[in-house]
């Protein structure tokens, strides 16, 4: 047996400066990221004080320590270069922010503080203490911070979270031309979760403009990185995916500075990513003004060692050494340093006459009636679209159409409308339009916006979400509904959260497109309708339509609006035909349901494959029922009026859902019907679903595990007695 070593062509090394380096930088800049420094960690120690005095509600995950690697990382980037972070933060927010209030040429040794760097100062310390002068209202504290302005794109509590959307930024800078880098900051923990390293191939695989940075600090939370990983040089990450990797000295942030000036140059002449590893330390806990050792997990010697290191304390003779500034100058960087810091503290809290303690000044606190605002978006972008409902559309002016023909036609024609629209999901470019036909054409006439991704739904979902905050329209194919939940993370805490809790103002305009294949004997993990788990996060309009007609008018609508929307594509539907208008180019409004049948007797609310269903069991019960397809299943954009209406006609409710009654949104319909509509009740509501089991593949116990018209006749016959 001959064993041959292997090794890799792609760059990977440790980076180190020399004293040349620093002599080779502009002296204002090296006075400018010292005034930098000193600002982050005042601002740090005066929020764990605020803190301490229960001003702040929520934790406070300190970057003490770690504030080099900010500064000299964020000294390589422009305003229109975006970053993101985790639940901790505050450091390469106030770094970019800071950067983007001072003018070329801004020298903190003549020049005073710009009053926006110090608005910008007193923002982000009333954000973390959920003020409504902060930049997102309060909503998101310290862990969630959106400052698009600067390129601060949103930051994310969820450990992964975040490493997928900046892909996203680099996707549309890519696609839209422009010359700018994101980067994604994360720890070692991170590093770890499955959605970060599907995050560095999707970067790699599409060659996106995306730094990678880690902060290694060696504990997540308390678990060392050697009880986390058997393969402690994490750049290993990188480049075992074919991303150029260098590890640098995080304490040192001319180290790190020329790591990014690198990673610019690697990006600028491969397309990129990059990934660069800073090794640094957190001195205090996770969050909270105590040291590891106060909790048992670090020892006093470890962390002297490295309080040793401290940039705040090693940068000063350095720059003394080099005639930048001296022991008066410090001081006056000191002293302006904390002035501005105190000032920001100053109008948002008061030691009121006779108090113990301090407290907010009176009218900083949001007000409580807005909980709800920002969720989502008025839907003002649909308006001036041309509407038409089936009945309005003469036979001359339509063409008979299968349902799948419907969804590939539809897609194609809004990918020619509009060029933002780019294609996400797995195997979507070949098999003649996918898995199932829904993409049939695009990827012949749209290459370059079609993105086969490899399997990785929580990926590429985050990918797609970061796409949307930066200006692509992206559809995202999910191959089974069922696979939504393996995207659940970027699904809700993502997608379903962002709009409200950065204060809302802006739109994420995506749309997922998930098939639903209950009849078809694919068992359990691949026939559920995942769209009642959708309806519990308000920020999802959902449509399920059951025409051809309808889907196209729903969809041009949903490609049109500035909210995410998960589109049901039922596969029980897709041999279905039915007229569809020559002309694309129309809407059917949000909110709006469809007459099925008028009736007297009873009401029947229900959406996509059930419609059918239904009509044969009114007519097999002989029971003069009316019937409304839903088609928008999002609680707040039901079509309300119109059910409300059908109610106080009937006086008799029934629910056909063809899904499973656990994730159906029958409870959730029954509980808003019986506030809106109790007088009107002459009899319990009755909800016909599937059964309490998920579809198997067996035959007959598929066809159990599923509503259809026997069910929901009988389910009448029980009403009306």
């Amino acid at each position: 047996m001959k064993q041959q070593a292997l090794s890799t062509a792609t760059p990977w090394f440790r980076l180190e400066v020399e004293e040349a380096d620093w002599a080779a930088e502009d002296p204002a800049d090296l006075a400018r990221w010292m005034e930098q420094l000193l600002l982050i960690r005042r601002f740090e120690e005066k929020i764990l004080d605020l803190h301490g005095a229960g001003l702040i509600h929520g934790p406070a995950h300190a970057s003490i320590g770690q504030e080099a690697g900010a500064v000299g990382a964020l000294s390589v980037l422009g305003t229109a270069d975006k970053i993101n972070g985790t639940h901790r933060a505050h450091h390469q927010i106030l770094a970019k922010l800071l950067n983007a209030a001072t003018a070329e040429g801004y020298d903190p040794r003549r020049d005073d503080v710009p009053e926006a760097a110090q608005d910008a100062v007193r923002r982000t310390m009333a954000e973390i203490m959920g003020l409504a002068q902060g930049f997102n209202g309060g909503r998101g504290g310290s862990m969630h911070m959106r400052i698009a302005e600067a390129g601060v794109v949103g930051s994310s509590a969820i450990i992964g979270g975040n490493v997928p959307h900046a892909v996203g930024y680099g996707l549309a800078d890519k696609v839209l031309g422009r010359d700018d880098v994101s980067v994604a900051f994360f720890g070692d923990g991170t590093l770890m979760a499955g959605q970060t390293l599907e995050a560095i191939n999707l970067a790699a695989l599409y060659r996106l403009p995306v730094v990678f940075f880690l902060e290694n600090n060696f504990y997540a939370v308390s678990t060392h990185v050697e009880d986390q990983t058997r393969e402690t040089r994490l750049t290993t990450r990188g480049a075992m995916l074919g991303v150029p990797s260098v590890e640098c000295d995080g304490m040192d942030l001319l180290a790190v500075r020329r790591a990014m000036q690198w990673a610019r140059r690697t990006i600028a002449e491969t397309g990129g990513p990059v990934f660069v590893e800073a090794i640094c330390y957190r001195f205090l806990h996770q969050s909270g003004p105590l040291l590891g050792s106060q909790f048992g997990y670090r020892d006093k010697a470890e962390e002297e060692a490295w309080r040793a290191r401290d940039p705040i304390t090693t940068l000063p003779p350095i720059l003394e050494r080099l005639g930048v500034v001296d022991g008066a100058g410090m001081a006056m960087l000191e002293a302006r340093v904390r002035q501005v810091v105190e000032d920001a503290a100053a109008a948002l809290v008061e030691m009121a006459p006779g108090a113990n303690a301090p407290q907010l000044r009176n009218g900083l606190l949001p007000r409580v009636e807005e909980i709800d605002h920002g969720i989502r978006g008025d839907l003002s972008e649909l308006r001036g679209l041309t509407v038409r409902e089936a009945p309005s559309v003469p036979a001359v002016a339509a063409i008979s159409k299968k349902y799948i023909e419907a969804i590939a036609d539809c897609l194609l024609h809004n990918m020619e409308r509009d060029p933002r629209i780019v294609l996400i999901g797995e195997d979507i470019h070949r098999l003649r339009g996918g898995v199932s036909g829904s993409s049939k054409g695009v990827m012949e006439k749209f290459p370059d916006r079609v993105f086969a991704t490899p399997i990785c739904e929580n990926g590429f979902t985050g990918m797609a979400l970061g796409a949307a905050l930066c200006g692509l329209r992206p559809v995202v194919d999910i191959m089974f509904g069922d696979f939504t939940i393996v995207a659940a993370d970027q699904m809700f805490n993502g997608i379903g959260k962002f709009a409200h809790m950065f204060g809302g103002g802006f739109g994420i305009p995506l749309v997922v497109r998930a098939r639903v294949s209950p009849a078809a004997g694919y068992g359990s993990q691949h026939s559920m309708d995942p769209s009642g788990l959708f309806a519990a996060y308000p920020g999802w309009r959902i449509l399920h339509p059951s025409t051809p007609h309808d889907y196209v008018g729903l969809m041009n609508a949903a490609l049109a609006c500035e909210d995410p929307v998960l589109m049901i594509e039922h596969q029980g539907l897709f041999q279905t035909s039915g007229p569809v208008p020559v002309d694309l180019d129309y809407i059917v409004p949000f909110g709006r349901a469809r007459l099925v049948r008028p009736g007297r007797a009873c009401t029947v609310l229900t959406y996509g494959a059930m419609v059918a269903e239904c009509e044969a069991a009114v007519a097999e019960a002989g029971i003069d029922a009316e019937i409304l397809d839903l088609r928008c299943l999002d609680l707040e954009g039901m079509d309300w009026p119109m059910i409300e209406a059908s109610i106080q006609r009937s006086n008799r409710v029934l629910i056909a859902e063809q899904t499973a009654h656990g994730t159906a949104h029958g409870a959730r319909w029954v509980d808003e019907i019986q506030a809106r509509c109790f007088d009107w009740l002459d009899a319990e509501i009755v909800r016909v679903s599937g059964s309490r089991a998920a579809p198997v593949v067996s035959r007959p116990l598929n066809e159990a595990a599923l509503a259809g018209a026997a069910k929901v006749a009988e389910g009448l016959r029980r009403l009306m007695r």
